[in-house]
């Protein structure tokens, strides 16, 4: 597999990545920025989502092996510590929690935030789109899937999870006399 041919099932597939890749980072960047206000939990609920199912399309296609056995320079890496501050800032009192750290192996807990999983995954997605846009379309591909395993399609996950448990607390945690006159209102109606 030395080349990725236009218009092949990997052409295509480096192409739906590319392009979630660069909506999660607007999104991203975009709430960070404060441009968002009042949406920031739900775009980043969508954002982050839509590009778990690009991770799981790459899960699902044979391992990506590029020609050559390093990696080419793509350039320096995008500094994402502002975004994760802005992040860190716009989550203050919410951002850390604890998580399983792999539920697979054991029961054993440790400490994460939101803000350091959401630029995690930017980081990732920012790399992988310096091989892209510089025509290696192949190493991009490559990356992505090799880090969906490795690291972001975890943080992605865990960042998912805290994103709809924030928004279910937010929806759901109401006193109770506005819970038992909503639910007096939709059995009456």
């Amino acid at each position: 597999m030395s080349e990725i041919t236009p218009g092949s099932d990997l052409s295509e597939v480096a192409d739906q990545v590319s392009a979630q890749a660069r909506t999660f980072l607007s999104t991203v960047t975009q709430v960070a920025s404060g441009g968002m206000p009042g949406a920031e939990l739900s775009l980043l609920t969508l954002a982050t989502s839509d590009l778990l199912a690009a991770g799981a399309r790459l899960a699902a296609i044979v391992d990506v092996v590029p020609k050559e056995r390093y990696e080419p320079d793509a350039g320096p890496d995008t500094d994402l510590d502002p975004l994760r501050e802005a992040l860190s800032k716009m989550f203050d009192g919410f951002d850390d929690y604890t998580e399983v750290v792999d539920p697979v192996l054991g029961e054993d807990v440790g400490a994460a935030s939101l803000s350091g999983d959401l630029a995690c995954v930017a980081e990732a997605m920012a790399k992988g789109l310096q091989h892209y846009d510089t025509g290696h379309e192949l190493e991009a591909l490559w990356w992505w899937q090799f880090s969906y395993f490795s690291l972001w399609g975890e943080r992605a996950a865990s960042a998912l999870r805290v994103l709809q448990v924030l928004l279910a607390h937010l929806r759901l945690d109401v006193e109770d006399d506005v819970a038992a006159e909503a639910e007096y209102d939709a059995l009456h109606s």
